[in-house]
């Protein structure tokens, strides 16, 4: 995964996650990326990553900007990579209880949402499931009382992995 710093054309500056440089500008090109403060769609990578400062006198560290080649999933993360141990150790809990679940469910790619609407009226066998969704897909699914979660880290498809 690499993490890039991000800015809107209005100046907010957020981060995201992307399994290569390329597949930011594949997401970029096809319409995918829009701030999370007000939803423009014109978004670049920033110019720089910002530090973050560490108690005591020590000089702030430069965040990482792409994950060591070891570490396949942020719970495989060192605890003090970028957060503070606490807050690491908590981000760590989330990414091990999210690899389980996924783990233990289907990947069905771009036909989540079909997917999912199939096994809530009984259609297909009741089953967990993972895919990918575009947010026009997902709120259709809600409003029709299909029970679905985001993920909270990124997820590449299985044939993607390293």
């Amino acid at each position: 995964m690499i993490t890039f710093d991000l800015n809107c054309s209005n100046g907010h500056q957020f981060e995201g996650w992307f399994a290569s440089s390329a597949d930011f500008d594949a997401q970029k090109s096809s319409g995918l990326l829009a701030c999370p403060t007000c939803n423009d769609g014109m978004i670049q990578k920033a110019l720089s990553v910002p530090n973050v400062p560490r108690k005591g006198n020590q000089r702030p560290a430069l965040l990482p900007s792409v994950a060591p080649a070891a570490v396949e999933t942020v719970a495989d993360a060192p605890a003090n990579a970028i957060l503070p141990p606490a807050m690491a150790e908590l981000v760590q809990k989330l990414a091990r209880a999210q690899s389980e679940m996924l783990d233990n469910s289907q990947w069905v790619g771009g036909n989540f949402a079909e997917t999912a609407r199939a096994i809530y009226y009984g259609e297909e066998p009741d089953r967990l499931i993972h895919g990918e969704a575009s947010s026009d897909e997902a709120k259709a699914l809600v409003e029709e009382g299909v029970g679905i979660a985001p993920l909270l880290f990124p997820v590449v498809p299985p044939s993607a992995k390293n």
